[in-house]
């Protein structure tokens, strides 16, 4: 029998009252967000779904929330506890990195979104990706001038989703009830939870969000979760109440029918639109079968991939030349191993004579089996020389094709064979770039006294120097190098001198004529920034000078500009993490 058959006006007043009475509950245990969550008062409120779920749903185990279309037009309720309007979001407190709540108040926000795609063009290193996550979960109000709030929003959804760290968008969400704010978070989160066959994880965080669900996709989503945990009941009188609203999904249904038990087969079709969609596939059809195609989304590959649904490389016949540059294209990606790939080009079979002028046979060949040849010609040289030229002509092709990724494991293992003095002058940019990166930041300080900024004063950063004795040696210090008159004061030196004086650190004024430094120095608008208090503008155009590269790999004059433009915000914390990676030395 169908649940709306009861769903008349008597039983509609009592889930109206019950709605209420229910929501007034719920509003008093909610948390009160302290930096600045405004009521509206005497607003109409919808109840649509969300107010039924909220009944039905958080009256059984508190889990998992729906909101159908918040376009379509509903009954209207008069109360309170319409909506909170969150004017700040995010996850650190202000002082935490010595910054402010206003932070971004006084920043233009035509030069913000200038820099926002500066920086979306970098792939950043882990330093700059640290100080853009502090400065854009910061708790703060939200830049007001020439950018709306939407637009901000959209910068800080978009770099969380670049960065792909899934654990600190659910910690986010989460702590903020922010998923009405950036619903994309939401659905790029549980889509990848769901990409790995975990659909667990996937409907995990629903049982965490408090809010009801505005958008379309989560909302099927989080119905599909429902049943998924047994709770039949509650996902049915949902799915009904879209239905009345005008909810149409014929393929969702049809999937949702068959897990509900109400058909005894599901419809054969597959969608690809979303991994929502291709799991209900994959779930409801015990004989299902797909085979990827180049243009298949990236998220059903690694599906594929984590269901072991993909096709044994093994079997491909090596004229199935489609086929295996599909496969190339889904090592690229990540979705089949490298191994696998390069086990499979050993198959194609090349004559003496192509093997032993492989640098010119190559060119003749395929694309597919050019990889071949030169692939199976470096496994048969020892000669570093030769198995440089051939890995490098190798990595080229991948990358003039677009699939650079491809070559990367495989291409550090024959990197790993050669002595790096055996590696000619021309090839040392090419094996330095490729090799395994480099364990700088896992290697041990040691300290020379006889080197300002090397020796143990740089402890000062790490906070085991009290004031007063840190002044003391600095102008012992500094008294050697007057009287050595060889002795110059290197860049970092002064680096490393500016950031004491910024923490009040008392120099005496007889060495005030060791070092000069020229207004000219830092750059015009990142001076303008720091003299306006547009912090977080001058916070992204640090950013912007690390880019993709590591703060020990920059030159000492990018490395002034960083740490001057972070003594003058006093944002110390950030500075002295800096300062220890690019001052001592490390063996």
């Amino acid at each position: 029998m169908r649940i709306l058959k009861w769903l008349n006006k008597k039983y509609l007043s009592i889930i109206i009252i019950y709605s209420l009475s229910s929501l007034c509950a719920l509003a008093e245990d909610q948390p009160i967000d302290i930096w600045n969550i405004e009521k509206k008062s005497n607003e109409t409120t919808s109840a649509t779904i969300s107010t039924i779920e909220n009944i039905e749903v958080k009256n059984e185990s508190n889990i998992y929330n729906l909101q159908a279309d918040n376009k379509k037009e509903t009954v209207k309720l008069d109360n309170e506890l319409t909506s909170k309007e969150i004017k700040i979001v995010g996850l650190y407190d202000p002082a935490d990195y010595g910054l402010s709540i206003d932070m971004w108040s006084n920043s233009d926000g035509v030069t913000l979104k200038k820099l926002f795609k500066n920086i979306d063009n970098y792939d950043l290193s882990s330093d700059a990706s640290e100080i853009l996550n502090i400065a854009l979960l910061t708790n703060t109000y939200y830049p007001n001038k020439s950018i709306t709030e939407d637009e901000f929003l959209n910068f800080k959804s978009n770099w969380l989703i670049k960065d792909s760290n899934l654990e600190l968008i659910e910690e986010f969400l989460i702590k903020n009830q922010a998923t009405n704010l950036h619903p994309e978070l939401m659905r790029y989160m549980v889509d990848n939870y769901l990409s790995k066959s975990d659909v667990k994880k996937s409907c995990e965080i629903f049982s965490k969000i408090k809010e009801p669900l505005e958008n379309e996709y989560l909302s099927k989503f989080n119905l599909y979760c429902l049943i998924n945990y047994g709770k039949n009941e509650e996902a049915q009188l949902i799915l009904d109440l879209k239905k009345e609203l005008g909810f149409n999904d014929e393929y969702f249904e049809n999937k949702i029918n068959y897990l509900f038990g109400y058909l005894e087969e599901a419809n054969k079709d597959i969608s690809e639109n979303s991994i929502l969609d291709f799991h209900l596939a994959h779930r409801t059809n015990p004989e299902f079968k797909f085979e990827p195609k180049k243009n298949t989304p990236k998220l059903i590959w690694k599906y594929l991939s984590a269901s072991n649904l993909l096709f044994n490389i093994k079997d491909i016949e090596i004229t199935d030349i489609e086929k295996i540059s599909t496969i190339e294209k889904a090592v690229h990606d990540k979705n089949y191993s490298e191994e696998e790939l390069f086990e499979f080009y050993k198959k194609f079979q090349f004559t003496i004579n192509q093997l032993l002028n492989t640098k010119q046979s190559y060119k003749s060949l395929s694309s597919i089996e050019a990889k071949a040849l030169v692939y199976q010609r470096v496994l048969l040289t020892e000669e570093p020389k030769l198995k440089l030229e051939l890995t490098k002509i190798l990595k080229d092709i991948f990358i003039s094709e677009g699939l650079d990724n491809a070559f990367d494991l495989e291409l550090k293992k024959f990197l790993k064979t050669i002595k790096p003095e055996d590696v000619p002058s021309n090839f040392t940019t090419f094996y330095s770039e490729n090799i395994e990166g480099s364990a700088s930041s896992k290697k041990r300080i040691k300290y020379n006294n006889k080197i300002l900024h090397q020796s143990k004063l740089v402890n000062y950063f790490n906070g085991d120097y009290a004031k007063s004795k840190i002044e003391e040696d600095l102008n012992k210090y500094l008294k050697k190098i007057k009287k050595n008159k060889k002795y110059v004061l290197s860049k970092k030196d002064i680096i490393f001198i500016e950031a004491l004086k910024s923490d009040g650190i008392e120099i005496s004024k007889k060495y005030d004529d060791l070092y000069k430094i020229s207004a000219t120095q830092m750059p015009a608008d990142i001076q303008l920034m720091i003299d306006n208090r547009e912090v977080g503008a001058a916070l992204l155009r640090v950013i912007e000078v690390i880019g993709s590269e590591r703060i020990e790999d920059i030159d000492d004059d990018k490395v002034y500009i960083i740490i001057n433009t972070l003594n003058q915000l006093n944002v110390d914390l950030i500075r002295n993490k800096l300062l220890l990676k690019v001052l001592p030395l490390k063996v």
